[in-house]
């Protein structure tokens, strides 16, 4: 088979339409807890800030690896061209 522009561009729609729906930062502000200000320095503050720093290292392990596999895959078919 024959790699062609159009082939190539259906290839990179379909690695991008895995990356799924993206969160708009108005929703995950909707879901943020508020504190006041003297709220903060109590222990479960703490908690959920380190709790939302280990889903967010988990989140970015998540998408380095998935630009990875794009990556090796535009990689490979630009050498083809």
């Amino acid at each position: 088979m024959k790699l062609t522009s159009r082939l190539l561009r259906r290839i990179i729609e379909e690695e991008v339409a895995k990356f799924g729906e993206m969160e708009s930062t108005e929703d995950r502000a909707k879901d943020a807890d508020e504190l006041d200000a003297d709220e903060y320095g109590t222990d479960k503050a703490k908690e959920k800030q380190i709790d939302f720093m280990k889903a967010l290292k988990i989140e970015e392990a998540r998408l380095r690896r998935r630009l990875i596999k794009i990556t090796e895959t535009r990689r490979r078919l630009a050498r083809r061209l």
